[in-house]
């Protein structure tokens, strides 16, 4: 077998369909399997009901501006004439270096001019290449309003949710036979890194994508890193070795729970006879999202947080309904679990205040047959709980809390919250966007589950019970 006819095994395997290989093979472009992998995801751009933006990203060192531009350039470019392409990167100088460092060595092969003073790559066929840069984000603004057929933003991480989604609104087209879409490449960290991997890498994990595909990208993919630089990553310490060297979407700079192991804290089941008590903690919001988290205890005294409900903008009638109906999906010997099974339904202060008609957010939900206490609301010791029932897999400490995989949004919250520099114990409060993305409202569910204890018989005597 010669070196091309494995070359197109490779990419056949990757999924790249067979005129996908020819162009590479055209423009002597040689990329890597997991390069291959994220052309033929590229390439699912094209259906109807494919996707419309392609991740690739982790580690460093895994080849990934190399294939970005080697798929806008001998793929995408040379099938359709006339197509404008933007390649976005951090810092103009930089971009243009590593833009022409690339070009030479992609496209030596195919008919090009390009312009270092404007910064575009022109192709035969009237397809054309931009080189963009951004110092700062308000330098994302020059290019709104702008049509563009691709959008490459490298180091995507770098952007902001709002930035990003102000320049996706730009990657449109009037061509019929061309589907827009928008590539990017990252590692993890970053003012980004929330959102990213709220878009792609939660989707990725959980194995529903639609409008995305994200493709992780390891420093072993790359053939071509020097063993030094390799070695380089395997030194580092921290969130940096676990980002950079393991493309841990997990964790990042400042992380608060540094401790949590997607392997080892979410489970995929849990048998609902192993409950030994049964209890819920509620976070209140209208604007910001209303929280329920349902946990439990086992024999062992492992907390299990079975299931979430999690909305904005419903009233508490409508979410006591919800909570209810979330407590039905599960079982208390061989009936519906219910309200009156529960030890305790406990909620942070606020629901208690009095509002302008003496009325409280508790007492609405007393109302609908949810009969809420207050939760030990202490920041610094509810969150140190936490830590300590997650334990410490590398330091041989057994984890004692766990969460279901269905409970979502819990799990993409935690790994994003920071410690607060103005008080290193705390975690910094943090509201989701205009959008509900991002906020720490599950976390906030999660310490009142935690922290909060059932009351003693004395302890209800002692207070009129």
């Amino acid at each position: 077998m010669t070196p091309w006819e494995r070359y197109f095994l490779v990419g056949r395997r990757a999924g790249c369909p067979q005129n996908q290989m020819d162009r590479l093979q055209q423009a002597d472009v040689i990329l890597q399997q997991r390069q291959l992998a994220a052309s033929a995801a590229a390439r699912m751009c094209d259906a109807p009901d494919g996707p419309t933006a392609i991740g690739y990203g982790g580690a460093r060192g895994g080849g990934k501006s190399h294939w970005l531009l080697a798929q806008m350039g001998a793929d995408d470019c040379q099938r359709v004439p006339g197509l404008k392409c933007l390649l976005l990167r951090k810092v103009g100088k930089a971009n243009l270096e590593h833009f022409e460092d690339l070009r030479r060595r992609l496209f030596g092969k195919l008919k090009h001019d390009f312009s270092a003073f404007r910064g575009i790559l022109s192709f035969a066929n009237g397809s054309r290449i931009i080189a963009g840069h951004f110092q700062n984000e308000k330098d994302i603004d020059a290019y709104l309003g702008l049509e563009y057929d691709v959008i490459g933003i490298e180091e995507a991480t770098t952007l902001t949710a709002r930035k990003y989604q102000d320049i996706s609104t730009c990657c449109r087209t009037s061509k019929p036979n061309w589907r827009p879409r928008l590539y990017s490449t990252t590692n993890p960290g970053g003012v980004g890194h929330g959102w990213y991997r709220s878009k792609f890498i939660v989707p990725y994990q959980e194995k529903r994508e639609t409008e995305t595909r994200f493709i992780p990208a390891r420093v072993t993919d790359n053939r071509w890193n020097n063993p030094e630089y390799l070695r380089v990553l395997q030194n580092l310490t921290g969130w940096q070795k676990r980002a950079w060297l393991d493309g841990d979407w997990d964790i990042a700079a400042g992380q608060y729970f540094t401790t949590l192991r997607r392997e080892i804290h979410v489970v995929a089941d849990f048998d609902d006879t192993r409950a030994r008590e049964w209890f819920i903690a509620l976070d209140y919001g209208f604007a910001h999202y209303t929280v329920a988290l349902l946990g439990c205890t086992d024999g062992d005294g492992n907390i299990f947080v079975v299931d979430e409900h999690a909305e904005r903008l419903w009233l508490p009638e409508r979410h006591a309904a919800a909570i209810k109906a979330m407590l039905a999906r599960h079982k208390i010997g061989n009936r519906k679990l219910a309200v009156e099974d529960l030890k305790r339904i406990v909620a942070g202060a606020d629901v208690f205040s009095r509002q302008s008609d003496g009325t409280t957010i508790a007492a609405q939900y007393a109302k609908h047959g949810l009969s809420l206490r207050c939760a030990n609301t202490d920041r610094v010791n509810g969150w140190a709980e936490i830590l300590t029932r997650f334990g410490d897999i590398d330091g041989g400490i057994r984890p004692t809390l766990f969460l279901h995989q269905r409970c979502g949004r819990l799990i993409e919250t935690l790994p994003a919250l920071q410690h607060d520099p103005n008080r290193p114990e705390d975690v910094l409060k943090v509201d989701a966007d205009e959008d509900g993305i991002g906020g720490d409202d599950c976390a906030d569910a999660l310490r009142y589950l935690v922290a909060t204890k059932s009351r003693t018989i004395t302890q209800r005597k002692l207070r009129g019970f």
